[in-house]
This record gives C-alpha cells, structure tokens and sequence, in this order.
C-alpha cells in the first residue's frame, strides 16, 4: 500500500515537472514579434453597436491616460491575471499585482512617452496605493477621471480583456451621458466598438471615462508580452496604434 503511494507520488511530481517544463516552453520561447496589428490583439468585439463619434475635438484637448484596476487590486476587480498564471500556471509578472495591471501600466506610460513626442496634450495618473475599497474616494481613478472630464479632458482607461470565453476582445467602450467624439471613433475603427450599456453601464463609462479593451490577455498577445525578445517592441507596436488614433482623431 506505502509503494503504491508513494509511486502515485512519484508519478504526480513527473507530471506536475513535464506540465511545468511545456508551460514555461510555450510561453517563453524565442519568438520573432509578429507586426501585424491585427493578428497581436486578435478578435474585436462583435456585439451589436450603433454609436457613432462624429463630434469635433480639439486638437490641444488634455488627454489623461489611466491604468485599468491601479487602485483595486486584492477585490474583486484586480483584472485578470490572463491565460498564462491562470490556464497555464506560470508565475504572475509581479507578486502583489495581477498581470492586467501589470501590463497596463506598462502600457500607460509607453503611450504618454510617445503621444508627447507626438505633440499631444497628454498625461496620465496613477493613485499608487492598490488598495482602494471606496470607489468614490477621491484618489481612485474613477474619481480624478470625473474631475478630469467634467473640465472638458478625454479621459480613457487602458484594460487587457480577460481570456478565453470569458473576455469578449478589443474595442472601446463609449462614455455613457456624452456624445461620442471623433477621437472615439477613430480608436473603435482600430480596435472595435462595445455597446455604451454594455453590461449595463460600467462605473468608468457612467463617469464619463472611455474604456479600451485592447485585446484578451492570451495567445499571441500575452506570449509576445512576456517574452523578453518581444515585449518592448509589442508595448511599442500597441501604445502607437493608440497614439495614432488620438492624432487621427484630431485632424
């Protein structure tokens, strides 16, 4: 009975070994950055929506970047932790954060380095402390991005979707009171549109804060992100997708 046991054991441990080995392979593999757009973000939206952004922007409109979930990490909304921690097991890119988080800060300062350079009014926000259980609290960025739009800002959250089925893919989620602009719909013609009630109005959205999904935290994506060979040319390859489409936008 002892030999048997311990040879489940055995067997288990060779297993979790061989698992982890694949795992480790498939994720981190020297990869060539693959610079299709397209194929990086994967599928977009397709649920129904009939908003279109036709209203004129200024092109010195402040913009404020911010990073999805910065404030409410250890709750319910810290973001996915994507295919790669929670399918395939390999460990988070940071201990205390998930790995949403970690790339959309990443993400964040990638695109006010470029849009700056670009010319745009643009900055971004982070509270710095992860754990903020009032969302009306005045550091969230639910809060300072209701400040920053009510004075006639753009403010937009950068989001990773969640994998597999249970993410949707890319796409913008519209404000929810104010008509859509043109800086709007120059990123849902890049990335895709949700619906403004899309689960019947988020809490960024019914702040007047946009919401872009870029894309589900797998595949391609999420490999190309953790490899060391891809990952700067990736954020690069993303932030300026997003870049351009506020430039378009403002045109």
């Amino acid at each position: 009975m002892v030999k048997k046991k311990v040879l489940n054991n055995l067997k288990l441990i060779v297993f979790l070994i061989t698992f982890f080995a694949f795992s480790q392979h498939y994720f981190n593999r020297n990869l060539n950055v693959i610079e299709d757009f397209e194929i990086i973000i994967g599928e977009a939206s397709n649920i129904p929506s009939s908003w279109v952004g036709i209203r004129d922007v200024d092109k010195n409109i402040p913009i404020l970047i911010l990073a999805g979930h910065a404030d409410s990490q250890g709750f319910a909304g810290a973001g996915t932790p994507g295919e790669a921690v929670d399918k395939f097991g390999l460990n988070p890119m940071h201990p205390e954060i998930s790995d949403e988080l970690f790339w959309n800060l990443k993400l964040q300062e990638s695109i006010v380095k470029l849009g700056k350079k670009k010319g745009l009014n643009i900055r971004s926000y982070d509270p710095g402390i992860r754990n903020i259980d009032d969302a009306n609290d005045p550091r969230t960025n639910w809060s300072v991005g209701k400040r920053f739009a009510k004075r006639g800002g753009y403010a937009i959250e950068i989001h990773f979707d969640a994998y597999g089925k249970y993410g949707v893919g890319s796409g913008l989620i519209p404000p929810f009171s104010e008509t859509p602009n043109k800086i709007d719909e120059s990123i849902a013609r890049t990335f895709g549109r949700f619906p403004v009630l899309f689960r019947g109005g988020l809490g960024a959205p019914r702040r007047q804060i946009r919401i872009l999904e870029i894309g589900k935290l797998e595949g391609l994506l999420e490999k190309n992100l953790r490899n060391l060979k891809t990952r700067q040319k990736t954020i690069k390859l993303l932030a300026n997708e997003i870049v351009q489409a506020f430039l378009n936008g403002t045109t």
